[in-house]
């Protein structure tokens, strides 16, 4: 019998996930071995192939598995990573999420940035070399208005810094209306991301006591109103931990294909954050927490599932472990990262509190020295963004050749401005002979004239080029 998946308003069918999860548990080692030969591919994979793939036991598999991710990320991110740093301005919060330190029970002083406030975080993380933020707030429609977030959009992309400029303003923020993801849309916002929390529906509201989040339909539902809206870059994530890994998984991979086959497109990032230890929230109360060797697996998993689309791996994890990552799924991390209002300015006066603790305390210079030994190219681009490649376009052309052309040489092109504008001299050296030899691998003559001429460029004054 086939279910019904998901209706017109994006309503998980929870049954259904998990009846693919019992079913799978029948999965045998010829079928997770025919489905990875069917994700060389890159054409994505069915709902009971993702659950079955979640089943994998095999020492051998696993290798396997880890192996053919790793080959299509490369083939499809090639060594690029993206930069980017959170910038939490208010702390202020209606809800009670059962996991987050910033719940409404927990009392300390709650604080909401002024412009001059956030002027001067910007002015740190544009000092830090960061040229995309990812904009963090509470819940609290009195406190944390739409307006107040729409200035403080504002206000970053007017600050600027020597040659410092925040260029992409990647928005995190609650389900809202059709009428404010409008604003945010006029207000030139990059990707609007959300978290599910989880696709549990009985999970999730039994995280969200008594609180506006607690309405899961309109948390689910909130992609499709930003998209009615216009914004066609959206970013979902789950938060580890709350439910069964397994289902979180295949809600994702449901709303994702709900999203394209309603809109064109489906997620621009999937972010894959695990529950941390935070103010009031310790995880000896949560059963489903997300070892290690079952993460590594779910991040090889839905690169398979969805191998155009961006991931993403903050801070909450160790420098070792996002090391790994990055060979088989992950495309974006954070670097120097602070999760508390204020704190790049206050990081060590104790009057911000920290909405979650963090793994990697490297500052953003230590994180592209190692990706550099590592031959990953840290880039800090924001090209596609404003040229007008998003959403459905965007992903037309990741998914053909041509995109290697655009983004590998504009990742370079920030590098080398990067080490111009924020390197010592040994610094500068390294990055640059980086840049000659990455150049020097690329196979149109145009292209590598074009990084090494920026080279020059950069280094007489010019800054944001690219194709």
């Amino acid at each position: 019998m086939t279910r019904k998946r998901f209706d017109e308003d994006m309503k998980i069918d929870r049954d259904y996930i998990l009846s693919l999860i019992e079913n799978a548990k029948e999965t045998t080692e010829e079928d997770i071995d025919r489905i990875l030969e069917k994700a060389k591919d890159r054409k994505g994979l069915e709902h009971s192939e993702i659950a079955s793939l979640l089943e994998i036991k095999n020492e051998d598999q696993v290798k396997k598995l880890f192996k053919i991710a790793g080959e299509v990320k490369k083939d499809v991110y090639g060594n690029r990573v993206v930069l980017f740093a959170p910038l939490y301005i208010s702390d202020y919060c209606v809800n009670n999420c059962v996991y987050c330190g910033y719940k409404c029970k927990n009392k300390f002083v709650r604080r909401r940035l002024t412009m001059d406030e956030i002027r001067q975080e910007v002015e740190i993380l544009e000092e830090m070399g960061h040229k995309r933020l990812a904009l963090e707030a509470g819940e609290d429609p009195v406190n944390c208005p739409i307006d107040y977030v729409l200035e403080a959009i504002d206000t970053i992309y007017d600050t600027y810094n020597n040659n410092g400029k925040i260029r992409r303003i990647n928005v995190n923020i609650a389900a809202t209306t059709i009428e404010n993801y409008k604003k945010l849309k006029d207000a030139q916002i990059g990707t609007y991301i959300l978290f599910q929390e989880s696709y549990d529906e009985v999970a999730y509201r039994n995280m969200h006591p008594n609180c506006i989040k607690g309405n899961y339909d309109y948390h689910t539902t909130a992609f499709d109103r930003a998209m009615e809206a216009g914004i066609d870059d959206v970013g979902a994530g789950v938060l580890f931990g709350l439910a069964d890994p397994k289902f979180e998984v295949l809600g994702l991979m449901m709303h994702n294909e709900h999203l394209e086959k309603k809109f064109g497109v489906g997620f621009h990032t999937i972010s894959v954050p695990r529950l941390r230890p935070a103010e009031g929230v310790t995880l000896e109360t949560f059963p489903h927490l997300l070892d290690d060797d079952m993460f590594k697996k779910i991040v090889a998993i839905i690169r398979l599932a969805v191998p155009y689309t961006g991931m993403i791996l903050s801070t909450r994890e160790e420098a070792e472990v996002r090391q790994e990552l990055l060979e088989y799924g992950i495309s974006q991390v954070s670097a120097g990262s602070c999760t508390g209002v204020g704190g790049y300015e206050e990081a060590a006066n104790g009057r911000n509190i920290d909405q979650f603790e963090k793994a990697d305390e490297r500052t953003p210079i230590e994180v592209i020295e190692d990706l550099i030994d590592r031959g990953y190219v840290p880039s800090y681009c924001t090209a596609c963004y404003r040229t007008g490649r998003t959403g459905e376009k965007f992903m037309n052309i990741a998914k053909s050749e041509e995109i290697h052309y655009m983004c590998k040489p504009n990742a370079l092109t920030t590098l080398m401005e990067y080490a111009v504008d924020y390197g010592d001299e040994r610094f500068l050296e390294k990055a640059e002979n980086f840049v000659r030899e990455q150049a020097s691998t690329i196979d149109r003559e145009d292209i590598r004239e074009f990084i090494l001429g920026n080279i020059e460029k950069l280094k007489k004054g010019e800054r944001d080029l690219f194709i």
